[in-house]
């Protein structure tokens, strides 16, 4: 889960969560200026090494984050088409400045599918207009539109984005406890 830092701790409602504006200027024809929209929809196969840039980009600004996945865009490539999962982009201008990938699971404790919060990123400029609480909405809403009874998120290490999970209202529910499986490839070799 990234550690992210919006400019505020807002939560989009849902008309936001799909359309926003952020906060650059831009020129009109007539000369006018005008906010910078951008759009949240669902990632396209044309949108994938985009996305794949934009995760790699936040992985490397990440410390602990040293591995890099093995075929990353083609994994996106499926996920983009599988009802198990839910791949969502901020679209500025027809460049993608942010993403977020869903992951649906099974869970017969929960009773139902419990949805888990792979990856986030944007751009920083985006970061800061409020594109990130609207990638959180958008997941959050597709996910209850898939029967999702409960979304995960890694808890994040430091209290201001915590807080900020807590303001889209996840709570703390204890560490969860990760196994490592090296892919085929890498046990073949």
């Amino acid at each position: 889960m990234p550690d992210v830092q919006p400019a505020t701790s807002r939560r989009p409602d849902a008309e936001t969560a799909r359309s926003g504006s952020l906060g650059r200027e831009a020129m009109t024809h007539e000369g006018n200026t005008t906010a910078v929209e951008y759009q949240i929809r669902d990632a396209r196969i044309t949108d994938i090494e985009r996305i794949s840039v934009l995760f790699e980009a936040h992985a490397l600004g990440r410390a602990e984050d040293v591995r890099r996945p093995i075929g990353a865009a083609d994994l996106l490539r499926q996920l983009v088409y599988l009802p198990q999962a839910i791949v969502v982009v901020a679209d500025s201008r027809r460049t993608i400045v942010g993403a977020a990938v869903l992951a649906l699971r099974p869970s017969v404790s929960r009773g139902g599918y419990v949805g888990t919060l792979d990856v986030i990123a944007a751009e920083p400029e985006a970061e800061e207009a409020g594109v990130v609480d609207s990638l959180v909405a958008e997941t959050l809403r597709s996910a209850r539109n898939k029967g999702c009874v409960a979304v995960e998120a890694t808890r994040p290490d430091d209290e201001a984005a915590t807080a900020r999970w807590q303001g889209y209202g996840f709570t703390e529910a204890g560490p969860r406890l990760v196994r490592e499986l090296a892919p085929m490839e890498a046990v073949r070799r």
